[in-house]
């Protein structure tokens, strides 16, 4: 039997085993990791482009890579009433999104024996109903991070002298969080990182100056972090399903961005671990609920992601359900 599967039906187990527990037990819990995506209408002159001044309910602005999510809404009548039928336009990798394993190409530099196995660059339609549910090992750094910002008044500042997310400092998940949960990695896992960082999703839509991405001076994996996940994997022959956090890219801001505005040397944990066959889930939201929780391992990772043909990722409803 697949080890991944093997990993999903143990989890599942778990959780049936606690719904067997006493009436008086409320039954399992369920804990919503994804944000909302802000719509809007088309513009009139082109509806390609979305109304900013024609938002859907009270969408907020965020930073994204992609454009803002237009829904075009249209009503087909009946005797009794009407459908409401929407066209949503909305970019692959916007708001709380997988990336598929091919999502990123490597060249010839950067391609790793590891990659070059069948199999392992798929895209959103070949990912299996297995892939996409799986074990929590939780990384909670939360805490460290803000501590950082508390040192100006809770709020990140992209000076690295105010703030420090660098993968020098301490605010990152380096080598060492990731040894200290070695032992804690099965075949199928995910590796859910919490950094506290969504709460500053909704704060506007300038890029570079949104506190969310801070000059790209923000927590997550450093290079170290993947380097040391991948020795871990190998050194104990298992292949953990893929990461999540609170953050636009998995990767820290300083290893998001690379060395110059050329993005030369950028993305580390996209370059290294995509071409593994890992998934991410990125812009994750609530993962300070998970870390309340008694035991995270006890919880189920659900991603609900799209199956279109050739896609590299897609917008995910993304769930953690705990006994």
């Amino acid at each position: 039997m697949n080890p991944r599967l093997i990993a999903v039906a143990a989890a599942v187990a778990a959780l049936a085993a606690a719904t067997a527990a006493p009436a008086s037990w409320a039954g399992p819990k369920v804990l919503d990791l994804t944000h909302p995506i802000p719509t809007y209408k088309p513009m009139a002159s082109d509806r390609t482009k979305a109304d900013m001044n024609q938002p859907w309910g009270d969408a907020r602005q965020f930073p994204s890579f992609g454009a803002p999510a237009i829904l075009s809404v249209v009503k087909f009548p009946t005797s009794q009433g009407h459908f409401d039928l929407g066209t949503l336009t909305v970019g692959e990798h916007h708001g709380t999104h997988i990336d598929a394993p091919g999502h990123y190409i490597n060249n010839k530099g950067s391609m790793e024996a590891a990659g070059i196995a069948p199999g392992k660059r798929r895209l959103v339609h070949q990912l299996t109903a297995e892939d996409l549910i799986g074990r929590v090992v939780l990384i909670d750094i939360s805490g460290r991070v803000q501590a950082e910002l508390d040192k100006n008044g809770g709020k990140p500042s992209p000076d690295k002298s105010v703030t420090d997310f660098s993968n020098s400092s301490p605010n990152v998940v380096g080598a060492d969080d990731i040894a200290a949960v070695a032992d804690k990695l099965q075949d199928g896992d995910w590796l859910v990182l919490n950094f506290g960082w969504s709460r500053f999703y909704f704060q506007g839509a300038d890029f570079m100056k949104h506190p969310y991405i801070n000059g790209f001076n923000y927590p997550g994996l450093s290079k170290a972090g993947v380097d040391k996940l991948i020795e871990v994997m190998e050194a104990r022959k298992i292949e953990i399903t893929g990461i999540v956090a609170d953050n636009i890219g998995i990767d820290s801001g300083e290893s998001g961005r690379g060395d110059d505005d050329k993005w030369t040397n950028s993305w580390h944990a996209h370059v290294r671990l995509l071409q593994r066959g890992l998934l991410f889930v990125e812009n994750a939201a609530n993962l300070d609920l998970l870390a309340q929780v008694e035991d995270p391992s006890k919880c189920l990772l659900t991603v609900g992601a799209p199956k279109h043909v050739r896609g590299t990722g897609g917008p995910s409803r993304v769930m953690a359900i705990c006994n």
